[in-house]
């Protein structure tokens, strides 16, 4: 401390300015996204709308931010292609540019960051933006978040072959992309999303073999049902995947729970959807609703504003969690303990009951008497405990395909609501950043005065209370070691 009793290492007033400061920044360019910019530029504000599509290639191939699985063609490593594609496919991004708002895409929105009571030095809200080549952090008066939803996958034998994807993300490359690989597909699920599935993967001339339905009877509207069967695709009730056949390509034919199999290189999970709650849950927003069928909103943050899918899904008379449960039942009575439930990690079903950490590492003997049992017998189920001790969800694709379903299996072990499982939190950065966009940060020089001391590896460097008396040299020499601490 110095003598008037202010760290002189804090960095307090010391973190850059944002080159860059909008009244409004928006997150996702989708209709509700657009329309938001759009009456803000409308009102003399000025505006920044970002959108991350597209997405580079290696983030497709991760499975973010949708559930691609191994389906998008080469067409994808092209960014300039990809660009241009997906302007041509968001028409409603023309009249925000002519409104005056600036617009960037592919580019990444992966944290927001406020001052509060446990930050106060940053030089105002600012969030975190990145594209293919750097970061960069820009301030906002006010923050629109239009992030949209992703699809619930569900774990069966074979779902981690490439040929097992979303419905939204067979959405996104048929109808955004022109990019989708695949050429005959079967959906599992017959509600409006499994529906309407269909018939678009039919209009953009894939064939469509057949729709599952876990349950006796079709669960989406008549309206659309007439029009699938219009379309002749057949809806096969009552039936779901036992297990996903592959080759070299992934998947080559799906066998059924009735004894039967169908030939198909595509495997499209249409149960349902989920909002990205990603930067608000970041945020530490405030649960409004369960994130499987609502979703997230600041707690008492007139500065954000949440649109769109990622505010909730829309409210329906339909009981969408007791249609979950019945496909998560369906499914996991499929599932042996060699099932892969964590893809990233390569957790199966019987190394998450065992809460084994993954199998690159070691597995003493005290480990091997632990279990989900024992766990829970200490207390509720928590799903970030279990993701620290198994490292379920903590792969590339930051558990977008394992985080719900190891909820749904915390409750069913713990034989609870799900509602009472806390999702595991997220954190910033919400998107997978390479090294490379990381390390291009824009520092002060009196921020780069004291990173060491911020470091905190004490058998490095000098300890703090060391500083400025007779033990600095002594404790340099001892620990070898060139900075202060």
């Amino acid at each position: 401390m110095t003598a008037c009793g202010r760290d002189p290492h804090a960095i307090d007033g010391k973190f850059p300015v944002p080159d860059l400061h909008f009244d409004v920044v928006v997150v996702g360019a989708g209709t509700s996204g657009a329309e938001a910019a759009l009456r803000a530029a409308q009102g003399g504000l000025s505006v920044l709308l970002v959108d991350e599509n597209p997405v580079a290639g290696a983030l497709i191939g991760t499975d973010v931010p949708w559930f691609f699985g191994g389906r998008a063609t080469a067409a994808v490593q092209n960014s300039q292609r990809m660009v241009e594609t997906v302007f041509a496919h968001m028409p409603w991004l023309e009249p925000v540019i002519e409104a005056g708002a600036e617009v960037q895409l592919g580019t990444t929105a992966w944290g927001v960051y406020r001052n509060g009571p446990l930050v106060g030095s940053l030089p105002g809200q600012v969030i975190g933006l990145a594209d293919a080549e750097r970061s960069w952090l820009t301030g906002f008066g006010r923050l629109v978040l239009a992030t949209g939803a992703r699809d619930l996958p569900m774990a069966f034998p074979g779902w981690n072959q490439p040929g097992v994807m979303g419905a939204m993300a067979l959405s996104k490359l048929l109808a955004l992309y022109d990019a989708f690989a695949g050429r005959r597909i079967v959906v599992v699920g017959s509600h409006d999303l499994g529906l309407e599935t269909a018939l678009a993967a039919q209009a953009s001339g894939i064939a469509v073999a057949a729709i599952l339905e876990v349950r006796a009877t079709v669960q989406g509207g008549p309206v659309l049902a007439a029009q699938v069967e219009a379309a002749g695709i057949a809806i096969r009730c009552g039936v779901t995947p036992v297990e996903a056949k592959g080759g070299l390509d992934g998947v080559e034919a799906l066998v059924l729970s009735d004894g039967n199999s169908i030939a198909c290189d595509s495997v499209v999970m249409a149960i349902g959807l989920v909002p990205m709650i990603e930067l608000v849950d970041a945020m530490h927003g405030q649960r409004r609703f369960d994130a499987m069928r609502g979703g997230w909103i600041p707690s008492g943050n007139a500065a954000v504003e949440v649109v769109g899918l990622c505010a909730g899904l829309p409210d329906t008379s339909f009981d969408h969690a007791a249609y979950r449960q019945d496909w998560m039942e369906a499914l996991g009575g499929a599932c042996g303990g060699d099932t892969v439930i964590c893809q990233c990690e390569e957790m199966t079903l019987a190394d998450l009951i065992g809460v084994q950490p993954p199998r690159y590492l070691d597995r003493p003997a005290a480990l091997q008497h632990r279990s989900l049992a024992t766990l829970l017998a200490d207390g509720p189920p928590n799903q970030d405990q279990v993701k620290r001790l198994t490292r379920s969800g903590m792969g590339q694709c930051q558990g977008r395909r394992c985080r719900d379903q190891v909820a749904m299996i915390l409750a069913a072990e713990a034989k609870c609501p799900l509602a009472e499982v806390p999702l595991a939190t997220h954190r910033a950065p919400v998107r997978p950043l390479p090294l490379k966009v990381i390390a291009d940060w824009d520092e002060s020089e009196e921020m780069r005065a004291g990173w060491d001391v911020w470091m905190g590896i004490p058998t490095q460097w000098v300890p703090y209370a060391d500083i400025g008396t007779s033990f600095e040299d002594e404790n340099r020499r001892r620990l070898g070691g060139n900075m202060s601490l």
